[in-house]
């Protein structure tokens, strides 16, 4: 045994045996998320009030924001979780966040020059990076954390996310009405650049370009991805679940603002009391599953979760209350991370670690298109059917993809090295 790998071996029982905050990796990559998340917030906001503002809020306009931000998953999740899967993660996700501040400050320097359309690029090109981002950071929770850690470690990353969703409109937004557009974009340069030295006070790792890279084409390892997948069962059910997720999710997300003024008689603006009861919820659940459900088999809490969201969006299709729809809001909210932490959990657990960026690449896409194929019908088919039908019939999708993972309830996951 050479003295690198000793080496390696002892860091890697000394993370083992602490506790998981102790863990050098989980901290660089929740402080690199802190980052990011504010960078993204700020980005986004910014980016949306600033496009509606200088168009006098065209819908087209508007929603390029979201192709800039979702087109990617399609076009580069699969290719970049195959990349992921042949580069050393710690460079990859330092590069990526370099990049990503670089791509900022660039549009910064157009706006200063006037070119303001330049601002959906600085979306474009974040989005782009992220999906090779991601899935080095998955691999890295794989490489480095126990499989008793993994789970907690999770919640507490998702915990994260949660509180975002609901202080980072108000950041976003702030720094927009406080600050203006570039100074906003500078801000969010700056926060990619500080990721990326968060990231650096990673432990280098022995995995540099994998040997295989050298024998094998990128063609040649996105077949096998796929092949792998779809030889595990736990894997390839799990892809159906997120369909069905994506399908029901998609259906309402467009029609939260009808349910406001049409189905409960409110005035628009108090579409921010159900986000706020949304986020809340996940930020709680998050918390919960961290402390009480780090035990919990991933399959059962994500059965949990999709179950969770029958009952609320249910209760919600039928509800003219504002209270009792809050209340399945803060409901479905707080089981949300069940669904978001079993996934990435049973991922982790489940895949070997040469194909974590590969399944993530492949299951995220599914997801994904799901969600917009679905959203992109549901103007129309509001004008089919009732606000309650809509909501019904996403109850009955999440139902559908609860279904497809019932069989693997008791499977018990064995570790993928």
């Amino acid at each position: 045994m050479d003295r690198n790998t000793a080496s390696t071996l002892t860091n890697n029982s000394h993370a083992k045996s602490g506790s998981l905050f102790q863990n050098r990796v989980f901290q660089s990559i929740i402080i690199s998320g802190l980052f990011l998340q504010i960078g993204i917030w700020v980005r986004n906001f910014a980016i949306l009030l600033f496009v509606m503002e200088k168009t006098n809020g065209d819908s087209f306009a508007v929603s390029m924001i979201s192709v800039a931000e979702f087109a990617p998953i399609f076009l580069f999740s699969f290719i970049g979780g195959t990349f992921a899967d042949r580069l050393n993660p710690k460079k990859t996700m330092v590069w990526c966040d370099l990049l990503s501040a670089l791509s900022i400050f660039a549009v910064l320097v157009t706006l200063i020059f006037g070119t303001w359309q330049a601002v959906f690029f600085a979306t474009l090109i974040s989005a782009i990076l992220s999906q090779f981002s991601q899935p080095s950071g998955l691999k890295l929770f794989k490489m480095h954390l126990p499989v008793e850690q993994m789970q907690q470690g999770m919640s507490f990353y998702q915990t994260l996310f949660s509180v975002f969703m609901v202080l980072g409109p108000i950041i976003g937004t702030f720094m927009y009405d406080t600050f203006g557009i570039q100074v906003s974009i500078a801000v969010t340069g700056i926060a990619f650049v500080l990721s990326a030295v968060a990231l650096a006070f990673l432990p280098n790792s022995n995995q540099t370009e994998r040997e295989v890279a050298s024998k094998t084409t990128l063609w040649e390892e996105m077949k096998s991805g796929i092949k792998y997948v779809l030889q595990k069962k736990d894997l390839s059910l799990l892809g159906l679940c997120f369909m069905g997720a994506g399908l029901g999710l998609g259906l309402i997300q467009p029609l939260t603002i009808f349910l406001v003024t049409e189905q409960l008689g409110l005035p628009k603006e108090n579409l921010q009391w159900l986000i706020t009861a949304n986020g809340a919820g996940m930020i709680v659940g998050g918390a919960l599953v961290m402390i009480f459900l780090k035990n919990v088999p991933p399959q059962r809490l994500l059965a949990l979760g999709m179950l969770s969201n029958v009952i609320g969006l249910s209760i919600i299709g039928f509800s003219s209350s504002i209270w009792i729809t809050l209340l399945a809001e803060l409901f479905i909210g707080l089981m949300l991370p069940c669904i978001h932490i079993g996934i990435n959990t049973w991922i982790l657990q489940s895949t070997e670690g040469a194909f974590i960026g590969r399944v993530n690449g492949i299951l995220s896409p599914m997801f994904t298109g799901s969600m917009v194929l679905t959203m992109s019908l549901a103007g129309i088919l509001k004008e089919m059917f009732s606000l309650t039908a809509m909501f019904e019939a996403s109850a009955v999708l999440f139902l559908i993809g609860l279904s497809f993972i019932l069989p693997l309830y008791n499977m018990k996951i064995v570790e993928s090295k």
